[in-house]
């Protein structure tokens, strides 16, 4: 892929279904509130981290391209 992600998690929406750690258990954590978190949210681009945005059940995890700000996941419509 070669791009540059950031990756934040709305956290008014996320219902810590834990999904996001099945995808990528090196690029998400729950806290104690069971809120996910990105661990890098400046990252390169990875497909573990686009699955885990799509397998998100509430659209949570939000990513854009760190250098313009393009949306990468979900897609503008």
């Amino acid at each position: 892929m070669g791009d540059r992600w950031h990756v934040e998690v709305d956290r008014g929406v996320c219902i810590g279904s834990g999904l996001c750690l099945n995808h990528a258990p090196d690029g998400f954590r729950l806290d104690t509130a069971r809120q996910s978190h990105a661990l890098r949210p400046d990252t390169d681009a990875a497909e573990n981290i686009l699955a885990a945005a799509e397998g998100c059940p509430v659209e949570a995890i939000l990513i854009t391209l760190a250098d313009g700000g393009e949306p990468v996941y979900p897609p503008e419509e």
